[in-house]
């Protein structure tokens, strides 16, 4: 029993002298935790860098996790989820007017080549990267069309273009997703004289297709004429044509009484034909 007293006097002695080393400790530990210890949270990846063996490593991309290392290394978190940015572009015409396009580039890094981008390019890859060559390449058509031209048919002119500074960004370790013209302003002078062209564009196809209408309306009619003419020839060579005729409008309205949906009592005559009473011409008695 003594000697477990004896013990815990001196446990206890020397406890009070850690104490203000243990303190000191944990405010290091505290102050470099930030330096000492990487939280990778889900769409991002590091890009290590050794102050003493070799620099930035970009053959190993870490995931997501956490991540110890020594405080004088240095991690570089990236986002490698699909991204969005959304510059605005003026650019000049072929006539010297200015434009305005307002862009949407989607775009994230090649997670594999992380470490190369890192060394070569930097965080802020989409300002020094993206952005430029896409201004680039949209500056370069532009400059060879008119304002009308790109209202109206170089859209598609526009589109090849960033296409091929696509390629070219990919070059780079970095994957564009898409880019998308969102709106294009033009001068308003200009955007008004296009607009009324359109307008007087849709005028001049309205008017075409009712001259085409006409015409087709005029040849049907004529047809039409033509059988009207071709019938009344044949009721007219015929014998008895005022009977004949009679008799052919006759079977025609009892036709279409027939068809009626509404109800109706059709009273037949005695004669030869058997046609409704008002329209029998065989029996002349009253």
């Amino acid at each position: 029993m003594k000697l477990l007293t004896k013990i815990k006097q001196q446990f206890q002695q020397k406890l009070l002298t850690l104490i203000p080393f243990i303190l000191i400790l944990l405010l290091i530990f505290a102050f470099c935790f930030n330096f000492i210890v990487y939280i990778l949270k889900p769409g991002e990846a590091g890009v290590f860098w050794s102050m003493f063996f070799g620099g930035t490593d970009i053959k190993h991309i870490h995931g997501e996790g956490i991540h110890i290392i020594c405080p004088w290394d240095k991690m570089y978190i990236y986002n490698i989820r699909i991204q969005e940015i959304s510059p605005e572009l003026k650019a000049l015409t072929k006539n010297g007017l200015e434009i305005h396009l307002y862009l949407s580039i989607r775009y994230r890094p090649v997670y594999k080549l992380l470490g190369v981008l890192h060394q070569q390019v930097g965080p802020d890859y989409a300002n020094k990267v993206i952005v430029p060559e896409i201004e680039a390449v949209l500056r370069e058509i532009i400059g060879t069309m008119d304002a009308e031209e790109i209202y109206s048919t170089g859209r598609k002119m526009i589109t090849e273009a960033i296409n091929e500074a696509i390629e070219q960004v990919a070059q780079r370790f970095i994957i564009i997703d898409d880019v998308i013209i969102r709106k294009i302003v033009l001068p308003p002078s200009v955007a008004e004289s296009i607009q009324n062209k359109i307008e007087q564009k849709h005028i001049a196809e309205a008017h075409d297709y009712i001259v085409e209408r006409e015409k087709k309306e005029a040849i049907r009619k004529r047809i039409e004429g033509e059988g009207i003419r071709d019938q009344m020839n044949a009721i007219a060579s015929a014998k008895s044509p005022e009977k004949k005729i009679i008799m052919w409008k006759g079977i025609e309205a009892t036709k279409k009484i027939a068809e009626s949906e509404n109800a109706k009592i059709i009273i037949i005559g005695n004669g030869e034909k058997g046609l409704p009473v008002i329209l029998n011409t065989e029996n002349d008695q009253p």
